[in-house]
């Protein structure tokens, strides 16, 4: 019988679930609306378009969560992050990517494999056989209804993106160039305001008119996400104290800001900069009046402003196992935000860690088991074990099984965490690769 999988959604999971399955001389049905529809969030034709930062956060193995679940993916042949160790752009001990060069990597991996068909068609309802499921939490009202209607209904967060300007609109002349803490080699353009002016920034911001985007109220935010005009309700310092921090950065004159908004290359020709941390809901127009209040971007150019969407996502705890497939259909696999996982290294990895068990499945094998003591099963552990109040879930040390020996020294744990997770993740690669 021949082994064939459908992958719903050529996202970040999907086409990592498509090209590890693909590699296994597994045939893979890609289907994908694009370009032939797009999402509110979505306007690139090409596959695993990042619709938000270009960062994939922190690249430190031993000292970061997400660093660390990173390593363990580069171990297990990923796709995703092998395209955004080759589409880098500086940026600190981040690993942020050229998001068009990361896109046309993804894309002509996985439309030039053999073993990948890729369909440009809507699917309607969840498919029968070997599956994943990978639409995001932007799937499309069809799909969505048809994931109520088996599943028990599905729950919701709004999320946000932060604007990204034309670098020669900036005003360098206002700006310095540093990295907190001197960890980069000049990575993040710094745009500093003296307390006047963070002030009257924080007041115009508080007061700007938002985007409508239905009713909803801060407890549907992610947290991870909060639009920056949120977060600077909540009191006048809150900004400081956050992405406008300037502890550890130092101008020209070693002096420190009141306040510092970062600026980080969105591309490697360095043409355009993202707002680091600047997710906002304010009207376009609002946009443009209140971000350029802050001196060096008194005359920028927005190539792109930052908009917020409704994510969906299902009740995993009820429905899914730690290995992301069905509990009542071991052959239908989800992948990505829309199983509660947050961020795009982690939606990577979910669907990683759906295919590597999908694989084995059609192999007559068991799945392995989501070891807590590796990020990536920590994560397929969280989504999957009961939690009456069931939310999204970024890479944390917090979700890892604790160390068998107390350890008080954190860079000591952390590395621990670390040596214990590449150790168990050296045995599963033997096996599953």
């Amino acid at each position: 019988m021949e082994k064939k999988v459908t992958v719903i959604g050529a996202g970040l999971a999907g086409c990592e679930a498509a090209h590890y399955l693909a590699r296994r001389g597994i045939a893979v049905r890609l289907c994908d609306c694009k370009p032939k529809k797009f999402t509110p969030a979505h306007s690139s034709e090409k596959l695993a378009e990042l619709v938000c930062s270009n960062s994939l956060k922190s690249n430190d193995v031993y000292g970061n969560a997400c660093g660390l679940l990173k390593e363990e993916m580069r171990r297990l042949g990923s796709l995703v992050i092998a395209a955004a160790d080759a589409t880098k752009v500086p940026a600190g001990g981040a690993l942020a990517v050229d998001r068009e060069a990361f896109a046309s990597y993804i894309t002509d991996a996985v439309c030039g494999d053999p073993n990948i068909e890729y369909v440009c068609e809507e699917a309607k309802s969840i498919p029968q056989g070997y599956a994943i499921v990978a639409t995001g939490p932007l799937t499309l009202d069809s799909l969505a209804e048809d994931m109520r209607a088996k599943l028990g209904g599905g729950l919701y967060f709004y999320d946000a993106a932060a604007p990204i300007v034309s670098a020669e609109s900036v005003d360098f002349s206002k700006t310095f160039v540093a990295d907190r803490y001197g960890k980069g080699e000049g990575d993040y353009v710094n745009c500093p305001m003296n307390r006047e002016e963070y002030e009257a920034f924080v007041r115009a911001l508080v007061s700007a008119e938002r985007a409508v985007v239905h009713e909803f109220d801060k407890r549907d935010v992610f947290e991870g996400c909060m639009p920056v005009e949120i977060m600077a309700s909540r009191g006048i310092d809150t900004l400081r104290f956050g992405m406008l921090k300037p502890v550890g950065l130092y101008d020209e004159n070693g002096k420190r800001p009141y306040a510092v908004l970062q600026l980080r290359k969105e591309n490697a020709a360095g043409t355009a900069f993202n707002l680091v941390g600047f997710q906002t809901n304010l009207k376009f127009s609002e946009q443009k009046r209140v971000f350029s209040m802050i001196p060096a971007l008194q005359g920028a150019e927005f190539l792109r402003y930052g908009v917020m969407h409704r994510n969906t996502f299902l009740n995993s705890p009820q429905v899914l196992g730690s290995d992301y497939s069905l509990k009542e259909d071991g052959t239908v696999f989800f992948a990505g935000q829309i199983t509660g996982v947050e961020g795009y290294v982690e939606s990577a990895a979910s669907g990683l860690w759906a295919a590597i068990n999908c694989a084995r499945k059609l192999c007559g094998k068991e799945s392995f088991a989501a070891d807590g003591r590796t990020v990536i099963g920590a994560l397929a552990g969280y989504v999957s074990s009961p939690n009456a109040d069931f939310q999204p879930m970024n890479a944390n040390y917090g979700v890892l099984a604790p160390l068998e020996t107390p350890v008080r020294d954190k860079a000591l744990k952390k590395r621990m965490f670390a040596e214990r997770s590449l150790q168990i993740i050296g045995e599963i690669a033997k096996e599953a690769l």
